[in-house]
């Protein structure tokens, strides 16, 4: 299971997490993923480390992250770094989650 408050992350290490992620632009107002758009999950032990753990491309269409099982599984229990950006079709890059935690808590098996 997992469970997100205020886009903080709480996951059992190899699990399978979905959801929808929404877009809010600066104004406030939702955005809606255009073709050509690219939306990105990154995930770091802290955020000065300079390479990513794994990343994860999110459908424009579907704005859906699917995070699987072997994305974690190898990962030590404890507490990460994400942030999601898009990139506009046009080369424009935002950052709408700013870096925040993906806590990977323990299972039995």
């Amino acid at each position: 299971m997992f469970k997100i408050k205020n886009n903080k992350i709480y996951m059992t290490r190899g699990d399978t997490l979905k959801c929808k992620i929404n877009i809010t632009g600066p104004d406030g107002e939702e955005y809606i993923p255009a073709e050509g758009d690219t939306i990105l999950f990154a995930v770091k032990k802290t955020s000065a480390d300079v390479d990513c753990l794994f990343t994860v491309d999110i459908p424009y269409d579907t704005c859906i992250l699917h995070i699987k099982p072997e994305d974690t599984k190898n990962l030590d229990f404890g507490t990460y770094k994400y942030d999601i950006s898009i990139t506009l079709n046009n080369g424009d890059v935002h950052t709408f989650i700013e870096v925040t935690d993906l806590v990977l808590t323990e299972e039995i098996g």
